[in-house]
């Protein structure tokens, strides 16, 4: 099945990319290597999902926002490779800020929401090296943000 069969089958719709909030570009390419720059969590109306994990967001509802932050990278790396995903031979990376009290330690499984989500749609080229990290704040109050690196063809 491919990318596109499987984003079909999972009901999603890929966005254009948002406008950066501040002085950077969505995504910049060096040789075969695409970063993207890092996308808060949003909620279906569009507005940032925010809150602090171990204070008013769960590690379920956490979850959730990175698997809509997946979507959202999604879109914006379909828009750095030309409209064509299936220029992406793999996921390389992907790091994860969690908006969370000192005493919160499930910084992974919040995270597993955007790597399940990559896996399940680009399949093996979806399985990438990871980090997850608690941190104290994010911008707009934003319960995770996660940026990615992706090889294209």
């Amino acid at each position: 099945m491919s990318v596109y069969e499987k984003l079909k089958a999972l009901d999603i719709t890929l966005a254009a990319p948002a406008t950066p909030a501040a002085a950077y570009v969505m995504y910049a390419q060096t040789g075969n290597l695409v970063f993207l720059s890092g996308h808060i969590a949003k909620r279906a109306d569009g507005s940032v999902w925010a809150g602090q994990l171990g204070k008013n967001i769960d590690t379920a509802e956490g979850k959730a926002a990175a698997r809509a932050i997946a979507v959202d990278l999604m879109g914006t790396l379909q828009a750095a490779v030309g409209g064509d995903l299936t220029r992406v031979k793999r996921i390389v990376k992907v790091m994860s800020l969690v908006n969370s009290t000192p005493e919160f330690t499930e910084q992974h499984l919040v995270t597993n929401g955007a790597s399940e989500l990559l896996g399940e749609v680009f399949g093996e080229a979806g399985k990438h090296a990871r980090s997850a990290f608690g941190v104290a704040q994010i911008p707009l109050g934003a319960c995770v943000e996660i940026e990615l690196i992706a090889e294209v063809a």
